[in-house]
């Protein structure tokens, strides 16, 4: 492959624009360089959540999603290229049932916290709908795969599952949300 980032800096994006993967010059704000910085971005708060002490298979599943995230922003850099598999999304609903099987059912929403590793699994969820709600904006004016889309959504319900049970291995609590707060008494 040799030393393809050799020099970091090319002042080729001082002018607000910068180069897709099929060599295209766009502007820094368009709706592809939003989409796949976004995902950049999920990617990044799950390496953040991959700092605290997780069970291996937790980890090893959260580094394959790096993996294929990255897939994604290439995908998305690129128009037209497809990288990301109906196999893909399978594979997350496979180990989202998984998780998910030995947790009381949701009766109330939580509120985001539960312990460190929680409150960053919960950072990743909120950033991936973001990415998600990015791609949606891109899938408007051009081409979007749709297993892209259903990994996005299916990912951010994994990290919803997964920091419930982070917050049950790190000792935490869910804190329900209280509907009743802000009732006024009758």
């Amino acid at each position: 492959m040799g030393n393809r980032l050799s020099k970091i800096y090319t002042r080729t994006g001082d002018k607000g624009t910068t180069g897709l993967g099929d060599g295209t010059r766009v502007d820094k704000d368009s709706a592809r360089v939003a989409a796949y910085g976004t995902v950049d971005e999920l990617n990044s708060t799950i390496g953040v959540l991959l700092s605290h002490a997780l069970a291996e298979p937790m980890r090893r599943r959260l580094e394959e999603i790096q993996h294929d995230l990255f897939e994604l922003g290439g995908e998305l850099c690129i128009p037209g290229h497809t990288m990301i598999k109906a196999s893909q999304v399978t594979a997350l609903e496979t180990y989202l049932d998984a998780l998910n099987q030995d947790l009381p059912p949701l009766k109330d929403f939580i509120l985001p916290g539960g312990g460190p590793a929680a409150a960053a699994c919960h950072v990743a969820r909120t950033v991936c709908r973001r990415a998600e709600r990015r791609v949606v904006t891109l899938a408007h004016s051009e081409q979007v795969s749709e297993d892209s889309l259903a990994y996005l959504n299916r990912l951010s319900d994994l990290l919803f599952v997964m920091a419930r049970v982070l917050a049950r291995a790190e000792g935490g609590s869910e804190v329900l949300w209280d509907r009743e707060r802000f009732k006024q008494p009758s």
